[in-house]
Parts: C-alpha cells; structure tokens; sequence
C-alpha cells in the first residue's frame, strides 16, 4: 500500500494490487467474525457450566483434570476459528472465494441504470 495526495491535499492510504484491495476490506470482517468465539471463551463458566466439565465430573474425574479438558476444548475451538478466518481472508485475498453477484441488486460499483 502505499500513501497518496487528493487534489486537496488530503493524505489517503490506497492499495497497490487488487489483492491488496480485497484484503483491506476482509481484515475488518475477519477481526469482527473472532468476537463471538472470544467472547464465548471469556464468559465459559460464569454464566454456564462447560459440557465437557461437568461431562468428566460426572463420570468421576477430579475438577482439576476437568478443567484442563475444558481448557483444552475452549484453546483447540478458538484456534481452529483463527485458522478457518485466516485461510478465508487469505482465499479472498488471492480471488479464489468472492461473492457472486445477485441478479437485480445493486452494488456501490454498479450504478442504476435508468430508462431513456
């Protein structure tokens, strides 16, 4: 990327190749498709009780070999959620996974075509 001056002086960051175009707009996505997981992560336990917790008390494990379970449950979901989100950004980045266009819906890119 690389910075560049408007006719009225204004600096803007714009984007070199299209792939770099497609990333700066999937990077803000990405980040935002993380919250819930994360979210998720931090409230396990204060307002539910873990399956795999309360799974392997009630089979006869101690609390603290349940807890690494359920530690290692929450760890192994969150980093199997980066990765799906970094191999989709990294897919629309290269092209190889858009959006197809909807018949009859208008994007910023294609304007309204009006009758005359």
């Amino acid at each position: 990327m690389r910075w560049t001056r408007s006719r009225r002086g204004t600096a803007k960051w714009r984007p070199r190749t299209p792939r770099e175009a497609r990333l700066e707009v999937a990077r803000g996505a990405a980040s935002d498709a993380l919250l819930p997981a994360l979210d998720q992560t931090r409230t396990v336990g204060l307002v539910t009780l873990p399956g795999a917790f309360v799974g392997m008390l009630l089979a006869g494990a101690s609390p603290l070999m349940a807890g690494a379970v359920q530690v290692f449950v929450l760890i192994a979901l969150l980093a199997v959620e980066a990765i799906s989100v970094a191999l989709t950004v990294d897919l629309v980045g290269r092209g190889r996974l858009h959006r197809e266009a909807v018949p009859g819906r208008r994007t910023k890119a294609q304007p309204a075509v009006t009758g005359g």
